[in-house]
């Protein structure tokens, strides 16, 4: 059977309507400041997404509503791509960057990598700023979650949009009809974004740099508006405000809709999100300690504060930092380059592999050496309790090892630049696991300016590769794919 084209256009011009009109907070910021420049881009943009997706909803009609597999991924796909190209318009037109590198700026924002190629954040317009981390926002929870809850009206059935969509090894549906486990979901986003923009009034925030830091936090993106980012404010109280919800937004969302059924006893037997605190709590310890002894940091309690924030903000791949943690000693990287793979939690806005992967990893690791013992036993590899399917099983070390060989295949050409290998090394896994600074040339004070066009380009896909799940993205370069008989 073959794709269903139609359909997915259609759903495309929907999404290109919903990123202009996510366009129009940060416009009315842009007419309070009166950035007048900025006004001409915001509208010019907006309009265009209006237009165009307006054309290809209302005058593009499927001959049927039906979306599998394929149509699935290709629209998730080809819907991180528009809106990135939407949002890059925007940046040219108000002169911020050149386009190409508007398109790196927007890729980060939406796929919340938080990467940036800005040299001097604190010249850019306010209403750029505004949408710059509102991206992280949207991409966090996923366009098209939103659009999910949207297209049932519009007669298209949506399961494969957002299974596609979900980062995580499986999606769960929380109610019997997608489009309310959408709606629900989206509901428990913007009531913990509502809180946490109160908390951060309260510490003494404007409500620009509240809204903003929020968009980023809750996103787990890590776009601030300040070149030293959360070192600026030099607030306990905020840090750990943006701690709590970096960690809040990396947990499993479906964990939270257990919460508020009451079922608490599943809360807290879920065995990713006791390994996602035990990790967070393990890191921060041994780096307090190694802060402390080799006299990075002065005092116990200042060497505890800078190793809880940048541990939160590096496996939530968030990406803020309150320091520049590139001057800290090589095994304190190390350790932090490894919470790069680590990431968050599954059907969270985190990135990387994701800490019920990593469950997995060691179950069948264990598993695999007791079988070295006993040949014939017969193991099954449970989570929480429940046995995974084979296919599971298979998928989760299938993406292991495709993350690996794409992350070798990213940092080989990158080497091309000529740029020192800590810098090439660092920038491949902070884009691909959606973290944000890396090490070397690109460590938190700095940017990813450095690189060349093709370069950068690379590290643009590899954000929205990460961001997809791998397979998600590549498997619509395969010729399988383009298949009619399939």
């Amino acid at each position: 059977m073959g794709l269903n084209i139609k359909a997915v256009i259609r759903v495309a011009g929907i999404v290109s309507m919903i990123v202009g009109l996510a366009m129009s907070p940060a416009l009315f910021v842009a007419v309070s400041y009166h950035e007048s420049r900025a006004v001409f881009a915001f509208v010019v943009t907006i309009t265009g997404a209006l237009i165009s997706g307006g054309l290809l909803m209302f005058f593009v009609r499927p001959e049927s509503s039906k979306i599998g597999h394929r149509e699935g991924m290709l629209i998730v796909s080809l819907c991180w791509l528009i809106a990135s190209l939407i949002s890059a318009l925007l940046f040219t037109l108000s002169g911020t960057t050149d386009f190409c590198d508007g398109f790196f700026e927007s890729a980060s924002g939406f796929s919340t990598t938080g990467a940036t190629i800005l040299t001097d954040i604190e010249a850019v317009s306010k209403g750029v700023l505004f949408w710059r981390s509102f991206t992280h926002w949207l991409g966090g929870m996923g366009i098209l979650v939103f659009a999910v809850a949207l297209l049932p009206a519009l007669g298209i059935k949506a399961f494969w949009i957002a299974e596609s969509e979900s980062p995580g090894p499986t999606f769960d549906k929380l109610t019997p009809k997608i489009s309310d486990t959408a709606k629900i979901l989206y509901l428990i986003y913007i009531g913990l974004s509502t809180i946490q923009t109160i908390m951060l009034l309260a510490g003494g925030m404007s409500l620009f740099n509240a809204l903003t830091h929020m968009f980023s936090s809750m996103g787990t993106g890590g776009f601030s508006t300040y070149n030293d980012s959360i070192a600026h404010f030099n607030s306990f109280y905020l840090e750990m405000v943006l701690a709590f919800f970096m960690m809040a937004s990396a947990c499993n969302y479906n964990l939270y809709y257990l919460l508020l059924k009451g079922r608490w006893k599943d809360l807290l037997a879920d065995e990713e999100l006791r390994m996602f605190i035990g990790i967070i709590t393990t890191f921060t310890l041994l780096i307090a300690v190694i802060l402390y002894l080799s006299d990075t940091v002065h005092g116990a309690g200042e060497s505890l504060r800078q190793s809880l924030f940048q541990t939160i903000s590096i496996i939530t791949t968030t990406g803020f930092a309150t320091t520049d943690f590139n001057l800290w000693p090589n095994t304190v990287r190390l350790l932090l380059l490894l919470l790069m793979f680590i990431g968050g939690c599954a059907s969270s806005t985190g990135g990387a592999i994701k800490v019920v992967r990593i469950v997995v990893l060691f179950k069948l690791i264990r598993r695999g050496i007791y079988k070295r013992l006993h040949p014939l036993a017969v193991i099954p590899i449970k989570l929480n309790g429940k046995n995974l399917s084979s296919d599971t099983v298979s998928a989760i070390a299938s993406f292991l090892t495709l993350y690996m060989w794409v992350m070798l295949a990213g940092i080989v050409l990158i080497s091309f630049d000529q740029i020192e290998l800590m810098t090439t090394i660092s920038s491949v896994i902070t884009c691909l696991g959606n973290v944000g600074p890396g090490f070397g040339l690109i460590g938190p004070m700095s940017n990813f300016s450095l690189f060349s066009a093709p370069a950068t380009l690379l590290l643009s896909f590899l954000m929205i590769c990460g961001r997809l799940e791998l397979f998600t993205l590549l498997l619509i370069f395969t010729p399988s794919f383009w298949k009619p008989d399939r």
